[in-house]
């Protein structure tokens, strides 16, 4: 799953350094909303303004945890 992730957000987010530890301060807001939209689109999940916390979005693992916490919670 990380690394179909990774491509898919390759493929929108082309300047973005995914490998990156501190990749939510490479971010901007519209960065951030395409992750949350490419993501919420191909998973079939809900992914909300709430969904983008530092946190979350800290790097490409932590966005992969969001994820599969998403999609358990969907079951």
């Amino acid at each position: 799953m990380k690394e179909k992730i990774k491509t898919l957000l390759e493929d929108v987010l082309p300047l973005v350094d995914f490998d990156s530890d501190f990749l939510f301060s490479e971010l901007d807001s519209l960065g951030v909303t395409t992750i949350l939209m490419t993501l919420a689109a191909e998973y079939n999940i809900e992914l909300e303004a709430v969904d983008a916390t530092p946190k979350n979005l800290k790097s490409l693992d932590s966005i992969v945890k969001m994820v599969e916490t998403k999609l358990a919670e969907k079951k």
